[in-house]
């Protein structure tokens, strides 16, 4: 793991920056946004620069804790939890060395502790009732419950 990317150094000290927003590995930020009317629960916004957001404050950060997790084997493992507040919550896609592939922060969707995976589609759920459905492989990929063992369809 390098640390010269931001995200990865935060990672290292299991911090997220504190926005809605996903974050992959390589630097690449975007904003998202909890939305029960999105097929997902979730919608891809604007791309954004973290390290400009982390000049302006450098301490707008919240400690991460794992309450759920899916091994994937050799493809690493699944990662939802909680932030420092009570009302903070994080999904995450983590490599076989626990190294970041990508992370999903929200300030008000509470902890996610419940994690369904059904092939490369994961459906996240949170202690306040938030599902998000994500392509694990690309959470930026559409997709939606339907078709997810266990849960029903619309």
């Amino acid at each position: 793991m390098t640390h010269d990317v931001p995200i990865e150094r935060l990672w290292g000290a299991f911090q997220l920056p504190i926005r809605d927003a996903l974050h992959f590995a390589d630097g690449h930020s975007c904003d998202v946004a909890l939305d029960s009317d999105a097929p997902s629960g979730l919608r891809m916004l604007a791309p954004f620069n973290l390290d400009e957001m982390l000049e302006t404050d450098p301490s707008w950060t919240s400690e991460v804790d794992g309450l759920a997790a899916v091994d994937l084997g050799s493809k690493g493992l699944l990662w939802g939890g909680e932030g420092s507040y009570g009302s903070e919550g994080f999904v995450a896609r983590l490599t076989a060395d626990r190294a970041l592939i990508w992370a999903i922060f929200f300030m008000e969707s509470n902890p996610f502790d419940r994690i369904q995976l059904s092939g490369n589609v994961a459906v996240f759920s949170s202690t306040a009732g938030f599902e998000i459905t994500v392509d694990i492989d690309d959470p930026r990929t559409p997709t939606s419950l339907a078709g997810v063992v266990g849960v029903p369809s619309a």
